[in-house]
């Protein structure tokens, strides 16, 4: 799980980098421009880097599924090997999906020049195009459909097995237990899955885009990777553990950050007549 995480990790903090760093630059200096090659460059390790999310949330799923299904067998089915050949896959399918798409955009021609998004978004790009562009939206629903719909159905299959397990255990606090390893994922499930299929998977009519799916893309690109580490390290009793010891060992550290916290929520808060 951890080395799973660990992926994750890495793969959530690439496309956060792909995007928000000029998305700052943008905003402070009110100069957003930024060449064809680094639209193009732009677009293939945000959409790489958020595939491959998918594809290692459905790999976590199924190391849930043996975790709690198979539990005496878990040890010597998850071993370091196949944990990286499943990585390794995730990658290598994210990577030959994503090139595919970009290969049919090299050699377009555009005629727009202003980009009606925060980042070189596939539909606001392809907006700028001159050409008849539905051949190369029908095979970006296709590839949305066979990432998403397929990652969530594998997803689904190996909750719907951990389901059926847990039910057959006699005890209410063994199921809870057992079931709680699992809510971490189930959340990030939830919250990747949804917004992705909300932005990509819609009626061919519809390829506008619209401010709602620039909020939804932008909480999307933060809001995952924002909430991953206290989703799973809140949850996890190790990290818990880990956090009381620190703060009964290094009292005066914890209330010098606690007082530091506090400063700044009291200056970040308006002032009010009532408040004085």
């Amino acid at each position: 799980m951890y080395f799973f995480l660990s992926c994750l990790s890495f793969i959530e903090i690439l496309g956060v980098s792909t995007v928000i760093p000029e998305l700052l630059v943008v905003t402070a200096t009110e100069k957003g421009t930024i060449s064809k090659a680094g639209c193009l460059t732009q677009i293939f390790f945000y959409y790489f880097a958020f595939s491959t999310d998918f594809f290692i949330l459905t790999v976590m799923s199924f190391d849930r599924y043996l975790a709690v299904c198979q539990p005496l067998r878990y040890s010597s089915i998850m071993i370091n090997s196949l944990c990286i050949k499943l990585v390794s896959g995730s990658v290598l399918m994210s990577t030959s999906c994503i090139l595919f798409l970009l290969v049919l955009r090299l050699k377009l021609p555009f005629c727009g020049r202003v980009l009606n998004h925060f980042f070189c978004d596939s539909s606001a790009v392809l907006k700028l195009v001159c050409v008849d562009v539905s051949v190369i939206k029908r095979n970006e629903i296709i590839t949305s459909v066979f990432i998403l719909i397929g990652c969530l159905l594998l997803t689904a299959v190996s909750y719907s097995l951990i389901v059926f397990t847990v039910i057959r255990i006699p005890s209410k606090k063994g199921r809870q237990k057992t079931f709680s390893t699992c809510v971490s994922h189930l959340i990030m499930v939830i919250i990747v899955f949804g917004s992705a299929i909300f932005i990509n998977i819609r009626p061919p009519k519809d390829y506008s885009v619209t401010e709602t799916d620039k909020v939804v893309n932008l909480l999307s690109t933060i809001l995952a990777p924002l909430l991953n580490p206290f989703i799973y390290a809140l949850r996890n009793e190790k990290v818990k553990n880990c956090i009381r010891d620190t703060a009964r060992h290094r009292p005066v550290v914890t209330n010098m950050f606690i007082q530091q916290i506090s400063s700044w929520v009291y200056r970040a808060l308006p002032v009010t007549a009532g408040d004085l």
